[in-house]
């Protein structure tokens, strides 16, 4: 029988996934946000081309690996709920 605590517990838990993956979700923004003021202001120089390049990439990985994990959590919280 799953009391009143357990049923807070995992609402608890599903909030802090959807914090993280929040949290994912903004240092995502911020690194491409930093990528496109590289590529507006420093466009005729090409190691900050790279560098830019390089802030895209990692934003769009993260976002990713965040993605995967929130589904993966909100999965295995899914799955240990008892009926």
């Amino acid at each position: 029988m799953e009391t009143l605590r357990d049923k807070l517990a995992m609402e608890r838990t599903k909030l802090a996934n959807e914090r993280t993956f929040l949290a994912y979700v903004r240092t995502s923004l911020s690194l491409i946000a930093g990528a496109a003021v590289l590529f507006q202001f420093f466009s005729a120089s090409a190691s900050y081309q790279a560098v830019g390049w390089a802030l895209c990439v990692m934003g769009i990985v993260i976002l990713l690996v965040g993605s995967y994990r929130f589904r993966s959590v909100r999965r295995s919280l899914r799955s240990e709920r008892p009926s």
